[in-house]
C-alpha cells in the first residue's frame, strides 16, 4: 500500500473538482488572483509543493513567468505533472523535482519569485520554511502565496472531526503565526488576506457539484464510495468554512534589498 498522500485515485477525485491540473479551488483564476499586481513575466520561480502542475502552467502560459521549478515530494503527483507540461510542450520552461522534506535544496539568492498555493499546509514549522524561502530569494525578491489557515491555535471539535476526514498532515497555523514567521526571517511588506468569504461560497458549489453529474462522472474513474467519502469530507468542512475557523489566506512578503 502505497504511503502517498495524493495517490492517482485522489488526484484524479481532485481533477474532477477543481480542474486539471489541480489539487486546490479555484484553478488558474485563482493563481491569477493570487498574482494580483505582483507580475511573474520573464521571472525565476521556485513552486513549493507543485502538485499536479497546473499551477506552473498557468504560471508560465498565462503570467509569461521565465522559468518555474516546480518542487515535490511525492511521485504521484510529479508524474501526473510531468505529462501534463510535456503535453502543454513546456518542458523547456517547466522543471519538476523530488525533494525530500527539509531544507531548500538550492543555493542563497536562486529565486526571484517563491510561489506556492495550498502545499505549505503540510509543512508545520512555519518559522523554519520563512527562514528558508527568504534565503533562496534574491534581494528584492518575492513570496507569493496561498494557504489553508485557522482562525486560533485552540481547533474545535469541529474542525479536528474535518481536519481528521481529511487524512493529510495539515500543519495549519494562524495569521499571526504566519506573520510572526515572515517578519523573524527578516521579510517587509508582509500581509495576509483572508479568502474565506470566497471559498466558503465556493465549497458549496463543489459539494453540490459532488453529490451531482460532476459526482458521477468522478465515480466512474474512482468509485462512488470514494465520492461518498469526499462529500463527506465537504460536509464536514463547510461548518468551520462558516465558523472561519477554516480561513484559506493569501500571503506575501518582500526581501529587503541591501
Amino acid at each position: 500500500m502505497s504511503d502517498d498522500h495524493y495517490p492517482p485515485r485522489l488526484i484524479a477525485m481532485l481533477e474532477a473538482i477543481w480542474g486539471q491540473g489541480f489539487l486546490s479551488p479555484g484553478g488558474p483564476d485563482e493563481v491569477a488572483r493570487l498574482i494580483g499586481s505582483q507580475s511573474v513575466a520573464g521571472a525565476s520561480v521556485l513552486d513549493i509543493g507543485c502538485g499536479a502542475g497546473g499551477i506552473d502552467i498557468a504560471l508560465v502560459r498565462d503570467h509569461g513567468a521565465g522559468f518555474v521549478c516546480g518542487i515535490d515530494v511525492e511521485d504521484p503527483v510529479l508524474t501526473h505533472a510531468r505529462a501534463l507540461v510535456a503535453h502543454a510542450g513546456l518542458s523547456g520552461r517547466i522543471g519538476l523535482v523530488k525533494v525530500v522534506p527539509g531544507p531548500l535544496p538550492f543555493p542563497p539568492g536562486s529565486f526571484d519569485v517563491v510561489f506556492s498555493k495550498d502545499s505549505i499546509v503540510h509543512i508545520p514549522d512555519k518559522h523554519t520554511l520563512m527562514a528558508e524561502v527568504f534565503r533562496v530569494l534574491k534581494p528584492g525578491g518575492r513570496f507569493i502565496a496561498s494557504d489553508w489557515l485557522i482562525g486560533t491555535d485552540e481547533i474545535s471539535p469541529a474542525m479536528a472531526a474535518y481536519i481528521a476526514a481529511e487524512g493529510l498532515d495539515f500543519g495549519m497555523a494562524t495569521p499571526a503565526r504566519y506573520r510572526d514567521a515572515m517578519q523573524a526571517a527578516g521579510f517587509e511588506q508582509v500581509t495576509t488576506r483572508s479568502r474565506n468569504d470566497w471559498y466558503r461560497l465556493q465549497a458549496r458549489e463543489e459539494l453540490a457539484r459532488l453529490r451531482g453529474a460532476d459526482g458521477a462522472r468522478a465515480a466512474e474513474v474512482v468509485g462512488q464510495e470514494f465520492v461518498d467519502h469526499n462529500i463527506g469530507i465537504w460536509t464536514r468542512m463547510i461548518p468551520v468554512l462558516d465558523s472561519g475557523e477554516h480561513c484559506p489566506t493569501h500571503l506575501f512578503a518582500r526581501k529587503p534589498t541591501p
